[in-house]
This record gives structure tokens, C-alpha cells and sequence, in this order.
């Protein structure tokens, strides 16, 4: 059944500021500019030069005060107007033949305020023909002297053009930042300019010399390319000019490197240009629409019923929902943009009519978004939209369906898996509880404001993503812009249950953007440095759950996915190693049964192990950090092992220490350890402080006889007084005493004295008594 286009009014321009004024304009002057601010709350109408004042008008929708501008006859009208996509406040920029700039915006206050003038053009006699503005970037066509004849009968004039940009962005005190300016193209012809949101399109005029009036240019700076393309001969060329590197080129040196463009051809006879997302149309005199994409490719999109009579660019084209509008005069048609097909023909009541351009994504207010994915229509009657309504006769799904339908949709944009979602697995999953909400809310089994306090995270995080999506879209700031949704991609994903797709999805997250991933889960995990080379966490323990849990003791995880902890460990490996073993630490302190820590199954560090390599390829340095902090009684004795194989003993004994009194047995069992190797050589003589400091409280002096004769070394010979040139100094009392002192430093012992001279280990201060001498 045939589709039926509507027309719906919007508004009838009584809720602009200076209302009657806006009306006055748009019936007077056919010839009046008009454009739409990228949150479709202003409209600017700038009049062309000699016509009567003002010359500008900017009206706001609700509260404001509107902004009329006026020259004397003496001084030209701004050569062209836009609005700049600031996201923080409504601003525009007018700029002169001269090259005069200024920059108006709407501050706090009522009223606009002039922000910042400066000059566009330095060389002396220049003037600007041709100006566009290009998500922050202010491009435009310049003209400078030129005075001799060239080769073949070419005058120096055709090519005494350049191209210039100059980034234009809020900040400061000023409320604007200027960048220098820049030179893309040099010795080029006269080129009109024209932006669609992510390319500015470079176009031959009425005064660009015929022998290149057939080719136009393509400039993507996000690509950081510009496209050479000829569409009436099939030709298209892709060089690099990217302007954050200072790239330029001589418009004469690009066009003789490029074979067949420079052969003669008829000029582009185009009666009506218009940049739109999906590239630039063009209306020639016959009434065909053709549509050059952004790779330089043409083909046609069809024919009007009317061929346009008017001035050239009199006429008016858009595009929305796969539909071609075109409004000739008092007559507005609908194409299909896939076919060609005339979808329908509308004679409206007036023949000043104007199109607007979208809002920006991700920049429109609440009333805006009522009307997305409709095209905007600006005359004295009013604002209107135009789009599509169903046809009658046909059934519509139920809400509950069309929630669970459009739920898949929006999810499905937002997920990085490769499977694909369907309504059903969203229904019956739990992982997403705003479609829940929302069909519970539509069958009457919720508030309102129940539904609106459960969606309110989802609402904000939905903005935030549309933004930032039109940030990508327009290829600004690309890195930052991926940055971003890794780090709100993990983010969403920590609120979910990690099983599944979901934990594929982490993965492939952290293997694309690991700086990015483990910045969001730094922030989940709400990790702080404490200041002694150890962090502490202010996460909630549903969080640690997650990142713990879902470990099943022998099964190794499927396809080679991490479970979340393992996956945290790899990417904190490979980005700040150090900070692995405090990091295991804490996690070794969080937990509950069944979470991985403190519970069954594989210890923490063993999972941290694990993901550092097998046994004898991994660090030696952080595998002995993961040993020691992981307070494992079995980890801590391996690590002690491996420090006294390396003879490292001021941090073996250092590790025993660390223990404290709470851990008694593993200290006396790391002292054991240390006490054979002290018996053996000499090594830890120097050390013998804090080896004392290990022994443990309760050994006797009698023991610690007791366990040096066990490791003391087997006598080969007989016994010598001194040892050996070359060889081992053998244990001296000397060097026990130290020792004995420490195992009677509690008091005196309570059994009775068995020796006559065990006393002197109890007073090393007093030697004994001297036995009297016979005379």
C-alpha cells in the first residue's frame, strides 16, 4: 500500500524571539539566506548586500532577546553566516568580502554579545568569494592579485585563488579559540563552498575558468583525504591533505598528476547544489538530481517532474528516510532515493519556502527529537515538518512488541559482539531492565515516575552515547571519541552478568583499547593509591563479585576468553606491571564464598600466575611480588626458596619480618629455612640483626643448639682450630652468642640451673667470677 507524506505544522513563529519581524523577512525577500542552528532552537536570516535593514536576523524559540544587525549603505552586508556547533552555547560567525570575522554568542545574560573580530585575509588587496564552516573549522576561498596572461591562453586571474582554513573553537576568556591559518589548496580557481557534516565540498562557479569547470574537490578531514572527481566523466582521485599536518597542495601540479582530468570537457551546467550526509546533489537545468558521493562516485538519483526556471540555486533539496525532497517554487516532491520513483507531488500554499538542516546528532532538545528523521520546512506561514505516516489498513505490532523491537535495535548499535540480538533473547534475558520497564509501563503495571527513576541511568548514559557518536561520525577527534566508548562500554558491561557473550564482548574490548578498558574499570573499582605502594578500593562488594566470581576449579575458560579477574591481571601486566601484585593483594582482602578469594578453588595469585605464563617463562621479579604479597603460607615459603637460591637475604629476612607476630609458625619456619643457610657459610653474617630479630620468642637456647647441630655440616677430619686457607670459615661461638642472646632476651628460664656455668648465657655484662689462687 502507497505511503502518504504529511505535513505537519511545528510551530507558527510565535514562540520565536522577534516574531513578527522573522515574518516580515521571510515574505519580502525571495533572496533572503536562512539557516538552523544545530539544536534547531535559533534561526538566522542574513539579507544580501543593498537590501533594506537589518541585514541579519537571529530568532530563539522561547525566552531571549533576538539579534538584528544592520550596515549602512556605504558598507557591505556580511558576505555569509553561520551557526558554530558549540554543544555549551548558541554562537554564529559573520564574515565580510573584506575578510572581516566576528563571532557572537549567547552568553549567561540576556541578549548576544560580540566575542571576537579578527582578520581572515593578511595579503593586502585579497577578498574573500567563498566561505563554509566545518565542525570547528572555518574554511574559505580567497582571491589575491593576479596580473599576466599564462600559457595557452589561460589568465593568471583563473588560478589566483587559494583555499584556507583555520580552526575556530570555544575557550578562553574570549570565548573563542582562533588557530593559525592554514593553506590547503594554492593557485586554484574560484570555487564556491559547501558543508554537509562530515566533508566540505569545493564547487566550480559562474566565474571558475571553463577548462576546470567540470571537476570538483571532496575534502574529508577526518580521512585526512580530498577527492578529485569529474562526474560527467566517471573520474575520481583520492590524495592526501590533511591539514593537522601541515599538508597543501598547488591546485595546477594536483590536476596534471591526475590522468584524463584536464582534457577538455563541458562545464558542470548545475542549476542548484546541496550538501546532505549522504553526499552532495545537484539539479541541472533539466530537472535530473544526481548524487555525488563522498568516494567521488556519481549516479543518479532521478527526474522532476518540472525542470527548475528560476535564478540558479533558487530551487531547494534534501534528503530524509531514503526520500529526496525538492521544492521548486510552490511545489514540493517526494522521490525515492533508491529508485527514482516520484513518491508524491504537494502545491503548498506559498513560494517562499526553505529548507532546513537537521539537527546536529546528539545536540537536539527534548521537542527536536519528536521530529528526527523528518525534514524541516521554513516559511512566513510557519515551521513544518514533512514525513511519513502508515498507511491505513495496516496492523501495527503491539507497544510491548515495538519496546522489545526498537530495545534490539538501540542495544545492537551499542554492542561491539558480533551476534546478532533478536527480540526474543531480550526478552527473556535480564541483563537489560530498562525494555522490562518500559512494556510493564505501557501495560499499566508501573508509575510513571517508578519507570522514570529506573531509566534515568539509562537515559543520560543514551545521551551521552548519541553525542558521541556524532563526534565519531564527523571524525573529530577520533582517538578520544574511542577512548570514550571503550570506557563506556566496559562500564555498562560491569553492571551486567559476566557470562557468555557478555564476557566475549569484555574481552574484545580490552585486546582492542586495554589503556581505555582498564581506565573504566579503574574508575568501577574506584582504585586509589594509599600513599605505601598499595591500593584500597571504596567499591561496592557487588562489583568485586563480578570481577571475582565465575571461576570453576579445572575447567579452563572456553575459546580462549578470560574470566574477568584473569582478564584485569593481562591488561594491568602489559600496562603498569607493578601495580599486578598490590592489586592481587587487595583483591586477595575482598570477597566472600564462592568468589574467588577466601573461597573454593584456585587462590587468586595462582590465577595471576597463570595469566603471566607457565612456570620458568614468567618475570622473575613479579612472580616473587605475587608470592610474597599473596599471604599464602605455601606461596610465601616458595618465595623465600627462590630468594635464598638468588642469596638475596636482606629481602628474605625482610619477607619473614613483614609476616608479623600474626603468622607465628610460617616466621619460625622462614627462620628454619634462613638458620640452616647461617649454619652452612657465612654469608649472613653481615645480616645476623635481623635474623635475630626473626628467631622466634619462644625457642630455647637449648633448641637453637639443637637445630644448628642439624644443619651444622658433616666433620670430614679432625676437628683443626683454624680453618683452611681458601676454605669456609667454620660457625664461631661468637657469632652464636648474638643468638643465644635473643632466645634468653625473655628472662630467666624456670627450671633450675643444670650447669654450673650455663649463668653466663643470662648476664653477658658481668663476667664470672674469678676462682681464688693457690699461693
Amino acid at each position: 500500500m502507497k505511503r502518504a507524506g504529511t505535513l505537519r505544522l511545528l510551530s507558527d513563529l510565535s514562540a520565536f524571539s522577534g516574531a513578527a519581524r522573522l515574518r516580515e523577512l521571510l515574505t519580502g525577500d525571495p533572496a533572503v539566506r536562512v539557516r538552523g542552528s544545530p539544536n534547531g532552537r535559533h534561526l538566522l536570516l542574513l539579507r544580501p548586500p543593498g537590501a533594506p535593514a537589518p541585514q541579519l536576523l537571529v530568532a530563539g524559540r522561547g525566552p531571549g532577546v533576538e539579534l538584528e544587525l544592520a550596515w549602512p549603505a556605504c558598507q557591505l552586508s556580511p558576505l555569509d553566516a553561520f551557526f558554530l556547533s558549540w554543544p555549551a552555547r548558541p554562537a554564529l560567525v559573520l564574515v565580510w568580502e573584506s575578510g572581516l570575522a566576528e563571532v557572537w554568542g549567547a552568553g549567561v545574560g540576556p541578549g548576544w554579545r560580540l566575542l571576537q573580530s579578527t582578520e581572515l585575509c593578511p595579503c593586502e588587496g585579497a577578498r574573500v568569494v567563498a566561505v563554509a564552516a566545518l565542525r570547528g573549522r572555518l574554511v574559505w576561498c580567497e582571491e589575491r592579485q593576479a596580473g599576466f596572461e599564462g600559457p595557452l591562453g589561460r589568465p593568471a586571474a583563473a588560478f589566483s585563488h587559494c583555499v584556507c582554513v583555520r580552526t575556530l573553537e570555544p575557550g578562553g576568556e574570549a570565548g573563542t579559540s582562533l588557530g593559525r591559518t592554514h593553506v590547503l589548496l594554492h593557485h586554484c580557481p574560484s570555487f564556491g563552498l559547501l558543508a554537509s557534516c562530515r566533508h566540505l565540498f569545493l564547487v566550480p562557479t559562474a566565474t571558475t575558468w571553463s577548462g576546470v569547470a567540470h571537476v570538483l574537490l571532496i575534502w574529508s578531514p577526518g580521512k585526512g583525504k580530498v577527492m578529485v572527481a569529474a562526474p560527467r566523466r566517471g573520474l575520481s582521485y583520492s590524495k592526501s591533505l590533511n591539514s593537522g599536518r601541515g599538508d597543501t597542495w598547488d591546485f595546477r601540479t594536483l590536476l596534471r598528476g591526475l590522468p584524463g582530468l584536464l582534457s577538455p570537457r563541458e562545464p558542470l551546467a548545475v542549476h542548484t547544489w546541496a550538501p546532505t550526509p549522504q553526499g552532495l546533489l545537484l539539479l541541472d537545468f533539466g530537472g535530473t538530481v544526481s548524487l555525488v558521493q563522498s568516494h567521488g562516485g556519481t549516479r543518479a538519483v532521478g527526474t522532476l517532474q518540472e525542470a527548475p526556471v528560476g535564478p540558479r540555486g533558487s530551487a531547494a533539496l534534501g534528503t530524509f528516510q531514503g526520500t529526496l525532497a525538492c521544492v521548486l517554487g510552490s511545489t514540493l516532491e517526494l522521490l525515492d532515493m533508491g529508485s527514482g520513483q516520484l513518491l508524491e507531488r504537494k502545491v503548498l500554499s506559498t513560494d517562499r519556502v526553505h529548507l532546513l538542516e537537521p539537527p546536529a546528532p546528539g545536540m537536539e532538545d527534548e521537542e527536536e527529537l519528536e521530529t528526527r528523521g523528518s525534514l524541516r520546512l521554513l516559511s512566513a506561514l510557519g515551521l513544518f515538518c514533512v514525513g511519513w505516516e502508515a498507511p491505513q489498513g495496516v496492523e501495527l505490532p503491539s507497544a510491548k512488541d515495538m519496546v522489545f523491537e526498537e530495545a534490539c535495535g538501540y542495544y545492537q548499535r551499542r554492542s561491539l559482539r558480533g551476534a546478532q540480538l533478536t527480540p526474543e533473547e531480550l526478552r527473556h534475558s535480564s541483563t537489560f531492565r530498562a525494555p522490562h520497564a518500559l512494556a510493564s509501563i505501557l501495560q499499566g503495571h508501573l508509575p510513571p515516575s517508578t519507570l522514570l527513576t529506573m531509566l534515568r541511568t539509562e537515559l543520560r548514559d543514551y545521551r551521552g552515547l548519541e553525542q558521541l557518536k556524532a563526534q565519531l561520525v564527523a571524525g573529530d577527534d577520533e582517538e578520544a571519541g574511542w577512548t570514550e566508548l571503550a570506557e563506556q562500554e566496559v562500564a555498562r558491561l560491569l553492571r551486567t552478568e559476566l557470562v557468555g557473550d557478555q564476557l566475549a564482548q569484555l574481552n574484545t574490548v580490552f585486546q582492542a583499547l586495554p589503556t581505555a578498558a582498564w581506565g573504566a574499570a579503574l574508575r568501577a573499582l574506584q582504585l586509589q593509591p594509599d600513599g605505601n605502594g598499595k591500593l584500597r578500593s571504596q567499591a561496592p562488594p557487588d562489583v568485586w563479585k563480578k570481577v571475582l566470581g565465575g571461576i570453576t576449579t579445572g575447567k579452563e575458560p572456553p575459546n580462549g576468553i578470560l574470566p574477568p579477574f584473569e582478564l584485569l591481571c593481562q591488561c594491568l601486566c602489559r600496562l603498569e606491571p607493578r601495580w599486578l601484585p598490590p592489586f592481587v593483594e587487595l583483591a586477595q582482602q575482598q570477597g566472600g564464598p564462592g568468589w574467588g578469594a577466601g573461597g573454593p578453588g584456585l587462590p587468586l595469585y595462582r590465577r595471576a600466575l597463570a595469566v603471566l605464563g607457565e612456570e620458568g617463562t614468567r618475570p622473575e621479579a613479579l612472580e616473587l611480588e605475587l608470592l610474597l604479597s599473596s599471604g599464602r603460607p605455601k606461596a610465601v615459603l616458595q618465595a623465600v626458596g627462590q630468594l635464598v637460591q638468588k642469596e638475596q637475604w636482606e629481602r628474605a629476612l625482610d619477607a619473614g619480618l613483614a609476616l608479623g607476630p600474626s603468622s607465628p609458625l610460617l616466621r619460625s619456619e622462614i627462620f628454619k629455612l634462613l638458620l640452616a643457610e647461617f649454619a652452612q657459610h657465612r654469608q649472613l653474617d653481615a645480616h645476623l640483626p635481623l635474623l635475630c630479630r626473626l628467631c622466634p620468642p619462644g625457642l630455647a637456647p637449648t633448641e637453637l643448639l639443637l637445630l644448628l647441630r642439624t644443619y651444622l655440616p658433616d666433620e670430614v677430619g679432625p676437628p683443626a682450630p683454624f680453618s683452611e686457607p681458601g676454605a669456609e670459615p667454620c660457625l664461631t661461638v661468637g657469632l652464636l652468642k648474638a643468638l643465644l642472646e635473643q632466645t634468653g632476651a625473655q628472662g630467666w628460664p624456670s627450671d633450675p640451673v643444670l650447669s654450673p656455668y650455663e649463668d653466663i648465657l643470662w648476664d653477658p655484662s658481668t663476667p664470672p667470677p674469678t676462682p681464688p689462687r693457690d699461693l
